[in-house]
């Protein structure tokens, strides 16, 4: 399929459109049993689909135009957000039918771009929640005149990670695998998953094939001589791929640690610190806090407690149930009494009455564990 034209055809003139390739791609295996049903950029974090937090702060940046990069399920994205008329946005799909790694996926989507070579465009990840400012990165980009801007974001530990240092002035003179030992550990600055490349850039990536933007693209620009900046911002950033991450960064929204225009109104005001959706029912001597999150037509009984978690839409919570640092799929059922602490149960199980489950544990969709006061517990990978 062609590009759309660079020409607006009722007025003749040139379009103007502030441009983002959005990358969607990825199965969420680290995520599992969530991601069976639903791609990880689509799993309801403080009330709506991830990526509802993603556009709308895109929009704020004067974005009007994204590119999904998609792979797994990609139906299920255009299915949710269409056109993207009603965000106030355009949005284009993708497609990636073989794998193609991160830059590899952006090449793959450079057809469908409406931006000139010298113009800049904005990639982001799906699964990465930030509170950067998109649009003075983009400002940034043009000021200093850069081929390609990195976000980086300073980290406490920085072994898992790939590093990016720079020199005084801000351009990135090389980029490091994982360190393997402390003399390895050049900075702690590392890529924080947002970019804005100059269209040029991207168009230059070879077509058709797997390409990494970390081990390939990046090295291979400095090599050549580009203006590759990094721009050091310390805001709020949190990669969603664990389920511990992904429900602390759901109570962080909910808790304005990190705001979002795409969080929706608690519909009970019992609550300070929850938030409770359309059609869930609480009930009075319930005691949701740190962040808790009930899906649409969820239920709470009599005496439970829901901490720091987030229960799915149509999801049971049964009387003197104690659920904390846990995510429940959609449609579960949870018995009464029973104790869950940073557990991730599948959508549609059935966890019966008093059990303990505690420490990472993960419950298949649709499984059923019968009544019991058995402990089961693994330490999380």
């Amino acid at each position: 399929m062609a590009a759309p034209s660079l020409i607006d055809q009722r007025e003749g003139r040139p379009r103007t459109v502030a441009e983002a390739i959005l990358l969607v791609g990825g199965k969420g295996t680290r995520l599992r049993p969530l991601t069976v049903n639903t791609p990880k950029p689509m799993l309801e974090v403080a009330g709506v689909p991830f990526l509802s937090h993603q556009l709308a702060r895109a929009k704020a940046a004067g974005i009007t135009r994204i590119v999904f990069a998609t792979a797994y399920k990609p139906e299920v994205f255009e299915e949710y957000f269409g056109d993207g008329s009603r965000f106030g946005l355009e949005l284009v799909y993708v497609q990636e039918v073989e794998p193609l790694d991160t830059a590899g996926a952006i090449r793959n989507v450079a057809d469908q771009l409406v931006s000139a070579p010298n113009e800049p465009v904005m990639i982001f990840n799906g699964d990465i929640l930030s509170g950067v400012d998109l649009g003075a990165l983009r400002a940034e980009h043009a000021a200093r005149g850069a081929d390609v801007t990195l976000h980086l974001t300073k980290v406490a530990d920085p072994r898992a990670f790939g590093l990016v240092p720079t020199d005084a002035d801000g351009w990135v003179t090389s980029f490091r695998e994982k360190p393997q030992r402390p003399e390895d550990i050049v900075t702690d600055q590392i890529n924080a998953g947002c970019y804005v490349f100059k269209r040029e850039i991207i168009d230059g990536i070879p077509a058709g094939r797997r390409v990494s933007v970390e081990r390939e693209t990046f090295p291979g620009l400095l090599e050549r001589g580009a203006k590759v900046l990094g721009v050091v911002e310390q805001s709020y950033w949190l990669d969603l791929g664990t389920p511990a991450a992904f429900a602390r960064g759901s109570a962080d929204l909910v808790l304005g640690a990190i705001s979002s225009p795409a969080v929706p109104a608690s519909t009970c005001e019992r609550y300070d610190a929850a938030l409770v959706l359309d059609g869930a029912e609480v009930a009075e001597s319930a005691q949701l806090g740190a962040g808790t999150t009930i899906g649409r037509d969820g239920r709470v009984g009599a005496d439970a407690a829901v901490y720091g978690s987030v229960i799915g839409a149509g999801a049971v919570i049964e009387e003197g149930v104690s659920v904390r640092d846990s995510i429940i799929g959609r449609g579960a059922r949870i018995g009464a009494g029973t104790v869950l602490e940073g557990v991730v149960v599948g959508d549609g199980a059935n966890v019966g009455a008093g059990n303990e489950l505690l420490g990472g544990v993960r419950v298949s969709c649709d499984a059923v564990l019968p009544d019991s006061s058995v402990r089961f517990s693994h330490d999380a990978s």
